[in-house]
Parts: C-alpha cells; sequence; structure tokens
C-alpha cells in the first residue's frame, strides 16, 4: 500500500556556508581574513523542510515553491535529489539565497541575496489540483512572500478540515489561514501573542490558539521541548532528551514541523505528534543540524519535478547545453526503454523524461495500469545514468508541458508516425525537432505483464 502525500507549501532558499581559516584582522579592523576558503551549500527554507520530511519512510513528498531561473534553483534541485517531487514556477527574479561566513567555524556575516517578498504566482499554476493530490499540508513560511499569495491562501483554505494542515510561521509571513489543525511557532514568535515573557508558554499558545483560530499551537522551547494547547483547552507537554551543547541549531524547527505532519498524515493525535516532532529536532540538532546537509562542490544529480520544467533542466539550457526530452508511461521498465533513453540522451548533453502520472496511465492503458505507481516509476528512471531529470504530468499527452520545456530534440519510439504525433508541431514551432528510434523487437510492456500473469496462474486483462 502506498504510503501518504504530503505537499509542502513556502519559501525555499538557498543556503550557502562559505567556510575558511582565518589567522588575522584586516588592518585597523576586527574583521577577520578568510584563507582557505570553501563553499558548501544546502537546500533552505520549504526546501529543507521537505528534504527532512522524504527522509521519513513511507512518505512521498511534493514541494511547491517559487524559484528564479538561476543556477541557485538548479542547485536546490540537485540537493534536493529524487526523494521529493518539485514544482517550482518561475515567479522570481532570482532564487532566494542566504550566504553565512564562517572563520573558523563561527558565522562573522551573511549575505542575502533575492529574498524580496514582492512576487506574483504565475496564473497558470492550479495549487488547487496540487493539494488535491495530498494526505497532508505543510505550510512552512520563511517570510519571502508565498503565504501572502491569495490563490495559495484560498487552496489551503479548502484543504482544510479535509486534510491535516500544519502551518509553520515566521513573524514577516502571513497569518496562517482559519482552523489550521496545527500551528508551530518557536518561543520568540510566540511572543507576539503574550505579555512579555511573564507569560508562561501555554498561556501564549492559548491566546494564538484563538488569534489564529487553529484547531492546537505548538510552542517549541529549544533544549526544553515543546508544549501544546488545543481549542478544547487541552494541553500538554513534551520534553527533549539530554545532550551536550549544540554548535548549531538551524532548521530544528523545519524537523519539528515535518514530523508533526508527517504523524498527523498517518492519524497521530497532537500529543503523539508533538512528541514525534520533540524527537526529531533533537535528533536532528545532534547529528550536527542543518549544516550536517551541505555538499561541496555541486555535484550532477538527477531530479524529480511535477508539472513543471526542472531548474536543472533550465541550467543546462543557459549553460548552452542541447536539451532532449522523451515520454511516455515506463511502466515496468524493461531492455527496450533502457535502450530508447540511453540513445536519446546520445543526442544531446540533457535528458528529460516526461512521465505519465497513475491517473493519465489509466487513461491511455485501461483498467489494472499502471502495474508500478507513478512515485516508484520516476525513482527508478532518476536511478538511470542517462537520465537527468524527469517530469511527472497529468494529460494524455505531454504537449502542455513540452510548451514549458522546449526541447531540442524530441524522441519517441519508432511505432510512431511523427508527423501523426500532437507533440510534433509544439516542438517545431518552438525550434526543435522530433525524431523517433527502433525498437528493439519482442520488448513491450503489455507482453511482460502477460507472461507474469501467464506464469501466475492469473487470466490476461
Amino acid at each position: 500500500m502506498s504510503g501518504p502525500t504530503i505537499v509542502v507549501i513556502g519559501d525555499a532558499l538557498l543556503d550557502v556556508d562559505l567556510r575558511g581559516e582565518s589567522r588575522r584582522s584586516c588592518p585597523g579592523t576586527s574583521a577577520p581574513v578568510l584563507e582557505r576558503t570553501t563553499r558548501w551549500s544546502r537546500p533552505g527554507g520549504a526546501a529543507l523542510t521537505a528534504g527532512l520530511l522524504s527522509e521519513h519512510e513511507g512518505v512521498h513528498v511534493v514541494l511547491l515553491t517559487a524559484l528564479g531561473e538561476d543556477d541557485a534553483a538548479a542547485e536546490i534541485a540537485r540537493g534536493l535529489g529524487t526523494g521529493v517531487r518539485l514544482v517550482s514556477p518561475s515567479a522570481r527574479e532570482h532564487t532566494p539565497t542566504k550566504t553565512r561566513i564562517l572563520a573558523e567555524g563561527v558565522t562573522v556575516a551573511r549575505v542575502d541575496e533575492g529574498c524580496d517578498p514582492d512576487f506574483e504566482w504565475p496564473d497558470d499554476m492550479d495549487v488547487r489540483a496540487l493539494i488535491d493530490r495530498a494526505s497532508a499540508v505543510l505550510v512552512s513560511d520563511y517570510g519571502l512572500g508565498t503565504t501572502h499569495q491569495g490563490v495559495v491562501r484560498a487552496a489551503v483554505s479548502e484543504a482544510v478540515g479535509r486534510v491535516p494542515v500544519v502551518w509553520d510561521p515566521h513573524p514577516k509571513g502571513a497569518a496562517p489561514v482559519e482552523g489550521v489543525d496545527l500551528v508551530t511557532p518557536n518561543e520568540t514568535e510566540s511572543l507576539l501573542a503574550g505579555d512579555g515573557e511573564r507569560d508562561t508558554p501555554w498561556e501564549r499558545a492559548s491566546r494564538l490558539v484563538d488569534r489564529w483560530r487553529a484547531r492546537a499551537v505548538a510552542v517549541t522551547l529549544g533544549e526544553e521541548g515543546a508544549i501544546w494547547s488545543d481549542a478544547r483547552g487541552r494541553r500538554g507537554r513534551s520534553r527533549s532528551w539530554p545532550m551536550g551543547v549544540p554548535t548549531d541549531t538551524c532548521g530544528a524547527g523545519d524537523a519539528f514541523a515535518a514530523a508533526c505532519v508527517a504523524a498527523r498524515a498517518v492519524g497521530t493525535d497532537i500529543q503523539g505528534a508533538v512528541e514525534a516532532g520533540t524527537s526529531a529536532a533533537t535528533e536532528f540538532v545532534d547529528r550536527g543540524a542543518a549544516g550536517a546537509y551541505a555538499t561541496s562542490p555541486k555535484r550532477r544529480g538527477p531530479a524529480i519535478s511535477l508539472l513543471t520544467p526542472s531548474p536543472i533542466t533550465e541550467s543546462a539550457r543557459r549553460g548552452g547545453g542541447r536539451v532532449v526530452a522523451t515520454g511516455g508511461c515506463f511502466d515496468v521498465l524493461h531492455a527496450g526503454h533502457v535502450e530508447l533513453l540511453r540513445r536519446a540522451r546520445e543526442l544531446g548533453d540533457h535528458l528529460v523524461v516526461l512521465l505519465n502520472d497513475d491517473a493519465s496511465v489509466r487513461t491511455l492503458k485501461g483498467r489494472g495500469r499502471p502495474v508500478v505507481p507513478e512515485h516508484d516509476r520516476a525513482q527508478i528512471l532518476a536511478a538511470l545514468e542517462c537520465v537527468d531529470t524527469v517530469v511527472l504530468f497529468a494529460d494524455p499527452t505531454p504537449v502542455r508541458i513540452l510548451e514549458r520545456i522546449r526541447p531540442d530534440v524530441w524522441v519517441k519510439g519508432g511505432d510512431y508516425d511523427p508527423e501523426l504525433l500532437p507533440e510534433t508541431s509544439v516542438v517545431r514551432e518552438a525550434g526543435g525537432e522530433v525524431l523517433t528510434m527502433p525498437l528493439l523487437a519482442g520488448r513491450s510492456t503489455s507482453g511482460v505483464i502477460e507472461r507474469i500473469r501467464e506464469r501466475a496462474g492469473a487470466p490476461a486483462l
């Protein structure tokens, strides 16, 4: 049985650490001089939350966020890897990037770029349809404008009451929509609701329940764990286990919120969800917090997108790479599929596989298909060395997604006539070419399925 699908909505950013040694200061100042510098990066904000959520066994994660058309967006996609389905309309001029400058492990400065919250969500992105696929929703607000978008708020409001909605707030973000299942401010954020530090965390949580009309509020208290209060007057506490003095707690709140929504998605009550969140946050800090997820240098890696082109594909195009695309159901991957993909990749520098989602496969192939669910099919394709990105799409044909990707070459199997394909005109109008390739004889998904059914003694479909 497939696990829950959790949609994370929020502000993704690229976190960069510029690490160096310092043995002296700038003349006339106390500013350190960095030498032997190395650059490390990792997905941050909502992207970190989505990545942490993908580590929960059986959970399928979709991240909806607004990125720019730049290399920072591609780094985020690479960092997420194949564990997260990325939906990233290019709504921003630049992808938010925060660069910490560290001397001997101590942060001495931070440079923020592209963090302007003023942007407009594209009209052609159907947020409601995306959330309709969800078992739960997590809003990860970093004050960069996503939660102020009317289309986002409307879609989340419609999800409230139908599926669990957890909201991780930010002082510069918008207030949670009414009726949210659980809101997870930290202690500093909760002070906005109280009478200074004289109020207890429970009193502040209770006020926030009323202010936000939330079903429950959990306030995280760092090494003291977390407390919660709900709209029925119930309250509880979850304590973290003792550990050494943490050198970095960046991202602990993301780990807490991710574990809470994963627990709520499978029916765990608020107390159990808060306990899961506290445990996850403590373990996260204990193993090095967000800094443990940094990588250096930029690595080549596949990514899986949903409905929108991958930032990795756009980065390859900007770098002058030849983009090749092919598509299909790829249900029960066999040698014929692999040979087609390998030969397609040889035609260019970057191969995009457009993959029919489960609903469109059923429309095309009928009852009993697909045999392999979309999440698994995407993971298998992305694991092939010749595949650079996979894009899941919901239509019977890939025409709409091809209009966005604009490949230099569109490849189909030799059993198709290019002049009869609905994709041909779209590809050619964008300046691309359409090619067909001979198929390996005797290889087909239908044939594989029938042979399995025959050996199992099952009736034919």
